[in-house]
């Protein structure tokens, strides 16, 4: 077998070999101002949203060969209607393949074939009803005490110390315990496939200049060779866990998924499983302890922990941009999409479209309406982890709460975010607290 993959993740986008659709497009102001790498918008894209959702709510953009997507409402169109918009170019870099990095990708053993975020709407119906349907509440509540002795193990580690940088501390490695817990991978291999999976984000949806696109290469195949070891364990001796489960589904029927493709359903979600937490922690504890007031709400009632979880995911998600192509001529509030045009649907944008949500610039962890956010995506292809995310970011807030109520953030520290199209994490959270007035 040709070790290239056939389609998806590494393969260079065909509209970037061959000129991009939509090239000949008229560009408007808000194309030319759209500009995803920069350092204005990675700091804070939220204030180009708002004047955008009321100038062009449907713009093309000819740095990313796209047509953006501001609007809530739209956006929910676009995820709703799959056989219109493909999602198999979700996982298509970024920035193309260098012709060095692609030899080194050809050179490696890996077997990447579509798997459930960017395969067609029929494979992708049968897949979902699989492997989500054993995504079962009983599997994620058997993990969520392991879950919580995890958090007060890290919390334990720092809480006489007064001080902590949170992101380095705690949110990078413990949502990757958690996924494993969760698929049944050895828990020290989690910080290797945290750090393994941090440059997959970058390869992918960032802007790697060529030399880093080749390094990156070998990361990719220390990845899948982690990937197909586990895969393989679970074949000879399946456990209580996920991909126990899904070795058992395999067993079963074998026709209805092979096992490279379990291998490529894992290799996403020790991925998906991590990252995507880790930022949307650091988000949103970032904003509770810069609006202190909305911490002190925790503190005083725990219980609105749950929804506070659905307000972070509105109000700055990990995810806030995801990726479709046209399958044939169509239109998006008005706008013509060719056949062929590639769409960046903006959650981060729809989230706060005041059209959806009642004052969205406004944190409210009480907000009635949160959990219509689009920071788990929507509709078919709604993030299958979303049980397990959900409540590994209530434990973490929970057991944040409880044990330093009093904590703050440190003053005059700068925030930096992974520079990627579709993904939004503080890189850093530096926070403070008296030791001596712990609970």
């Amino acid at each position: 077998m040709e070790n290239k993959p056939a389609f998806g993740m590494f393969q260079s986008d065909p509209e970037e070999e061959t000129g991009p659709v939509g090239a000949a497009c008229p560009v408007t102001s808000a194309g030319k101002a759209f500009r995803p790498f920069s350092d204005g918008y990675i700091d804070d894209p939220y204030a180009f949203f708002a004047e955008m959702r009321e100038a062009e709510p449907v713009f093309y953009s000819p740095e990313m060969t796209c047509w953006v997507v501001m609007k809530y409402a739209d956006c929910v169109r676009v995820f709703r209607d799959p056989e219109t918009f493909s999602p198999v170019v979700a996982r298509h870099p970024v920035r193309s393949l260098c012709p060095a990095a692609a030899e080194a990708r050809d050179a490696l053993n890996i077997e990447i074939e579509p798997a459930l975020v960017d395969e067609d709407s029929t494979t992708h119906r049968a897949h979902r009803k699989i492997f989500g349907d054993a995504f079962t509440p009983k599997r994620v509540n058997e993990v969520e005490p392991r879950v919580r002795e995890i958090v007060t193990r890290y919390i334990d580690r720092i809480v006489d110390d007064g001080k902590a940088e949170l992101v380095g501390r705690m949110l990078y490695e413990i949502p990757a315990l958690a996924i494993f817990i969760f698929l049944g991978a050895p828990d020290d291999k989690a910080v290797m496939v945290k750090e393994l999976g941090s440059k997959r984000a970058i390869v992918n949806w960032g802007f790697p200049n060529d030399e880093e696109q080749v390094a990156m290469m070998g990361d990719m195949g220390a990845s899948w060779e982690f990937t197909v070891e586990l895969v393989d364990n679970a074949l000879k001796n399946p456990g209580d866990n996920y991909l126990g489960d899904m070795v058992r589904l395999y067993r079963e029927d074998p026709s209805r998924f092979s096992i490279n493709y379990l291998r490529n359903v894992m290799f996403l979600m020790q991925f998906a499983g991590h990252e995507t937490t880790t930022q949307a922690s650091a988000n949103g504890l970032k904003k509770l302890l810069i609006d202190r007031s909305k911490w002190e709400q925790l503190v005083a009632d725990p219980s609105l922990i749950p929804n506070a979880v659905e307000e972070i995911l509105r109000y700055d998600s990990s995810i806030f941009a995801w990726r479709r192509i046209a399958t044939k001529d169509t239109e998006i509030a008005g706008m013509p999409i060719p056949e062929g045009g590639k769409v960046l649907i903006m959650m981060g944008s729809g989230n706060r479209d005041p059209e959806a949500f009642e004052d969205p610039e406004d944190f409210d962890p009480a907000r009635k309406n949160a959990r219509r956010h689009l920071g788990l995506g929507h509709g078919a292809h709604f993030c299958m982890g979303a049980p397990l995310a959900r409540m590994e970011m209530k434990v973490i807030l929970e057991e944040l709460v409880r044990r330093l109520p009093h904590m703050r953030l440190k003053p005059d520290q700068q925030f930096s975010y992974i520079r990627t199209l579709t993904f939004r994490g503080v890189q850093r959270l530096e926070v403070e607290w008296d030791a001596s007035a712990n609970p």
